[in-house]
């Protein structure tokens, strides 16, 4: 149903009413020209079309306009800026990406941010894990006419997921002639950090020096549109082609090395799975056990390690590259004065590479034959003969004697060896992801009568995954590749050679030697004996049939008496189906991919719901004294789930205008999140998350665990990296035995083994937000529009993991069983991150979310004689409360203005965008605008506080003709370079040692566009 609206002042006011601030100049100032507001309206967050626009909730609006001032290509990194916002999935994520792009409202994650396209939803973006969120990539930046954010519950007008808030991209689709826009954009920094690149030489490695431009990005769209039937319809048609160059951390001397330790003492770590091999039993790393060794290939013999590392930080992506095609059709065609059919069909193929270090062999070994002839007699003598072994031994017949520092016990384990070597002959791991996505709806909409219209539509999305994941190896060929013997079979075209001892006995034939003992003889046999290709393949479909009534009861006396309207209400059903299937191929099932973490299991399953659900909003009081207008909106929304769960979700919600410039505004929202299908049918499976250190990993210093340093200058000792080290009686609640504390390694990544996986017993989790706030536009300051509305999301019952880092620190502190049952160290090792060792954590309903604070809106536009006019937006988030709990009537962690641990990425206390624009009367447009991220401190051991940042754009727009225009621009003019940390792993969305997406993390950034119209 179509309304036009009458030219009037009072159409201004309910626009301004409805929450819509945009994000930079909008429509709605008073001096813009009416006829822009002649169009359809349907307000965010709910079904019913007003006349007077208004909004019971907070709306911020992105304009057209905004994706030209500031250049953006990806449609995800415009809304991630905003301070609602918070960047996940974006292309600065390599290890870890699921190759889409996604939005998170409040840092509630992005399966609670609910994203439609004119109002009808987005299917899961990806069968792939942390993928379930919409993919951004469908939405063309260049047929965006609006992106309208709501935060809060909506689950009432639009049913599960709806609990953070709502993205609505409001698509143009009455285009009339011919567009064709084409922008090259390219990042540019000066590598001039001295200090970073000292760390870098300290470890001898490479850094960058001097200027870099890189990063290349071209985008073309075209458009075609034009009316139809002599004005009864129109037809608006779009392709549109993307290539995005990938930028390495080796380009950036902020991420040419992965940093290590606090920020006043950073240093260049790295992994100890280093290229020369490393060949240790773990039993000597802290110097108290002479019996054992931390080795590393000299040529062909071995020496101490001390301290070597492989800088594995250079090879990442810091930029994905990527490579997208769009295409689509918009049609609407009124067949007579009641009816209109319409139609949208979407088609998107997206493909990215995710590229990170060299996999290679994660000390997946424990056993090493003695008389492997590739070990030369030095080798040998090192890890065999030093224990009393022969060349006909192998490694676990050494039997070990350890004395335990603290309780002086001794205790006997076998002898092993890990062998962590990097397979740097074979080149860097890369992922190559591909999704293909159709979406496309049908509907038919009309007039009644004039009280009365409807809207009946279907809809079918389906996005299709191709996965294939080079250059990794496999953990059982490595095992066989380094068991090598002499061939004893004289009938054999080997024999007497090396070679495996799966070949002798018939296991594997295939089998070729891995000789890692001597420089340069690893063969191209043996690399293409232990690549492993990884194949994953999956698809996800959703259907939708929805259809609503809504209409005016004022005819029929349903009108109160102080009110000039009668009542408003909206009535339909709507019926959703969602399936995934996730098919990994065997590499994945079992874990033999070293560079993997564990094994990636296959999902298949499918869920659906009916629906009905009621919308009226009621005329209370209009046109009195201190009371201009009182409206109260209720809604309500029934739903039964196939998996027998049916809930009820319901709004209430109030706007009072007591004068024609101020108004108040209201809200309670019940919202509810059904379980998606990986999180109800995830098998289990092992999976990484980041810690800075296990506590109970190290050397023990004074009876607790930390690593034990001598200052250089003055001989006073500290420790250093892991300076919550615990005691042993701590450590034991946790699995660790008397003969492992002190002995235990830690992982060389920083990342440890957690055993994640859904299940079919999760209930729905519940949320109630409210809202509450003005909206002033003083008749004595024409063109200034203010808003306040102060926000409260309570998020109970919520779907997640418990914290695994939290998990382990609840044993550590309390010996609660219901934490230390969770913690499965190695009987050998002790560790956490070899092999199966880890700690469970599976998706429950842990105890809540809690987010508050204020959205402020700030838009002045002004005329400055003849010299055009000037608008100055400003939109701030203020943050009071972000609480979490993980385990009801536990702590509640506090996450305002902190990030790490449980608190994950960073959540800034305060986050404001301003922008001023100059609409000048020379057919040329200068904007302006201050982008302010506000300081965090890490919870973190490390301690990596990052200070607010500060980052200034600059763009210009000239009208050369009135069908063709020039734009040009650069965002984050000074090259400020990000907050940097040695803990911002892949689990959390950090990269490069920053957070990409939330920080600008690859300098100044430059554009340039043209946009012809025919």
């Amino acid at each position: 149903m179509r309304i036009k609206h009458p030219l009037s002042l009072a159409v201004s006011m309910a626009v301004l009413s409805a929450g819509t601030l945009s994000f930079s100049n909008v429509a709605l100032a008073q001096g813009s020209e009416v006829d822009e507001l002649m169009e359809e309206v349907t307000v965010t967050g709910s079904r019913i079309q007003k006349t007077n626009l208004i909004s019971s909730s907070p709306v911020v609006q992105v304009d057209a306009d905004d994706f030209l001032y500031r250049g953006i290509t990806r449609v995800e990194d415009l809304i991630n800026d905003l301070p609602q916002a918070s960047a996940t999935q974006t292309s600065g994520i390599a290890n870890g990406s699921t190759g889409t792009a996604v939005l998170d409202l409040r840092g509630l994650g992005q399966e609670r941010t609910l994203v439609l396209i004119d109002g009808r939803r987005l299917p899961p973006g990806s069968p792939i894990s942390d993928g379930i969120g919409a993919d951004i990539n469908q939405i063309p930046a260049s047929l965006v006419k609006r992106a309208e954010v709501l935060t809060g519950g909506a689950s009432a007008a639009y049913g599960s997921d709806a609990v953070a808030g709502v993205v609505n991209f409001i698509m143009v689709d009455d285009f009339e002639g011919v567009r064709l826009d084409i922008q090259n954009s390219v990042y540019h920094h000066d590598n001039d950090n001295g200090r970073l690149q000292g760390f870098a030489r300290d470890r001898g490695f490479d850094t960058p020096n001097g200027s870099v431009t890189d990063g290349d990005t071209i985008d073309i769209s075209f458009i075609i549109g034009g009316n139809i039937g002599d004005g009864r319809g129109n037809i608006t048609a779009y392709a549109t082609y993307r290539e995005i160059d990938p930028v390495l951390q080796a380009d950036r001397d902020y991420s040419a090395c992965s940093l290590d330790g606090a920020p006043d003492s950073f240093v260049c770590g790295g992994s100890s799975t280093i290229p020369q091999g490393r060949f240790t039993d773990f039993g000597a790393l802290n110097g108290d056990d002479t019996s054992g060794y931390d080795l590393i290939l000299d040529g062909n013999e071995f020496a101490d390690r001390n301290g070597e590392l492989f800088n594995f930080g250079p090879l990442n992506y810091f930029q994905r590259p990527d490579e997208r095609y769009t295409a689509g059709v918009f049609a609407n065609f009124e067949l007579n004065q009641n009816a209109e059919v319409y139609t949208q069909m979407m088609f998107m193929d997206t493909r990215t590479n995710a590229q990170i270090a060299p996999s290679g062999a994660f000390f997946v070994t424990d056993d090493l034959n003695c008389g492997n002839p590739f070990l030369s007699d030095q080798q040998f003598q090192r890890i065999c003969g030093d224990f009393g072994l022969t060349r006909d031994d192998r490694v676990s017949d050494i039997v070990v004697t350890r004395t335990n520092p603290v309780t002086m016990e001794e205790t006997e384990s076998r002898g092993s060896i890990a062998i962590g070597r990097r397979n740097v002959e074979g080149g860097p791991r890369n992922d190559d992801i591909r999704h293909t996505s159709f979406r496309g709806v049908f509907g038919i909409r009309g007039e009644i009568n004039d009280n009365w219209a409807y809207d009946f539509y279907g809809q079918y999305s389906e996005v299709s995954l191709e996965q294939t994941y080079n250059n990794d190896l496999s953990i059982t060929r490595i095992r066989r590749a380094l068991d090598v013997v002499l061939d004893p079979d004289p009938e054999s075209d080997t024999f007497d050679q090396p070679v495996c001892q799966s070949v002798v006995d018939g296991s594997d034939p295939n089998c070729v030697p891995w000789n890692i003992f001597q420089e340069g003889q690893v063969t191209q046999a043996a690399l293409d004996y232990l690549v492993l290709p990884l194949f994953a393949r999956g698809t996800t479909d959703q259907k939708v049939f929805s259809g609503y009534v809504t209409g005016n009861l004022g005819d029929y006396g349903l009108k109160l008496p102080a009110a000039e309207r009668g009542v408003d209400v909206v009535v339909g059903l709507e019926y959703r189906s969602e399936n995934l299937t996730y098919e990994p191929d065997q590499g994945y099932l079992s874990g033999d991919g070293a560079g993997q973490g564990g094994p990636t299991l296959g999902v298949d399953g499918g869920i659906d719901v009916k629906e009905f659900f009621l919308e009226t909003s009621v005329p209370i009081i209009e046109g009195k004294r201190f009371a201009e207008a009182l409206t109260l909106d209720l809604g309500y929304r029934y739903s039964d789930y196939s998996t027998d769960e049916t809930t009820n979700t319901y709004k209430v919600a109030t706007a009072w205008t007591p004068s024609v410039d101020l108004r108040f505004r209201a809200s309670f929202q019940r919202a509810v999140r059904h379980p998606n299908i990986r999180e109800l049918f995830r098998p289990s499976g092992i999976e990484l998350f980041d810690m800075a250190n296990d506590p109970c990993a190290g050397e023990v210093v004074n009876n607790r665990i930390g690593t034990r340093k001598v200052d250089e200058d003055n001989g006073a000792v500290f420790y250093e990296f892991n300076p919550n080290g615990r005691t042993l009686e701590e450590c034991v609640r946790s699995g660790v035995t008397p003969g492992q504390f002190g002995n235990i390694s830690r992982s060389p990544a920083g990342q440890y083994n957690e055993v994640r996986g859904g299940s079919p017993d999760l209930e729905p989790e519940e949320s109630d937000t409210v809202s509450v706030g003005f909206i002033y536009s003083p008749e004595f300051v024409e063109g200034l529009n203010l808003s306040i509305d102060y926000f409260d999301i309570d998020v109970e019952n919520a779907i997640d993991n418990i914290g695994s880092e939290f998990t382990l620190n609840q044993c550590l502190d309390t010996g609660d069983a219901e934490f230390c049952d969770r913690i499965r160290r190695g009987e050998t090792t002790g560790t956490l991150w070899i092999g199966e060792d880890a700690i469970i954590s599976p998706d429950v309903n842990i105890g809540f979310f809690n987010v508050e604070g204020f959205d402020i809106n700030v838009d002045y536009e002004f005329d400055i004689s003849d010299y055009g006019s000037v608008n100055i937006n400003y939109v701030a988030t203020y943050l009071t409360t972000w609480d979490r709990e993980d385990v009801p009537g536990q702590p509640v962690v506090d996450c305002v203005g902190k990030w790490g641990a449980t608190c994950e990425n960073p959540k800034p206390e305060l986050a404001h965008n301003m922008r001023a624009t100059w609409f000048t009367p020379w057919d040329v447009t200068l904007s302006g605008s201050w982008r302010h991220i506000g300081a965090v401190d890490d919870l973190g051991e490390n301690e990596a506080d990052f200070d607010s940042q500060d980052y200034f754009d600059l763009a210009a727009l000239w009208n050369i003709t009135d069908q063709t225009q020039l734009r040009l621009g650069v965002n984050n003019v000074f090259d400020k370079e990000p907050p940097l940390t040695a803990d911002a792993g892949p689990s959390i969305y950090g990269n490069g040692n920053t957070f990409p997406g939330t920080y600008d993390a690859l300098g100044r950034y430059m554009f340039l566009g043209l946009n012809v119209g025919f």
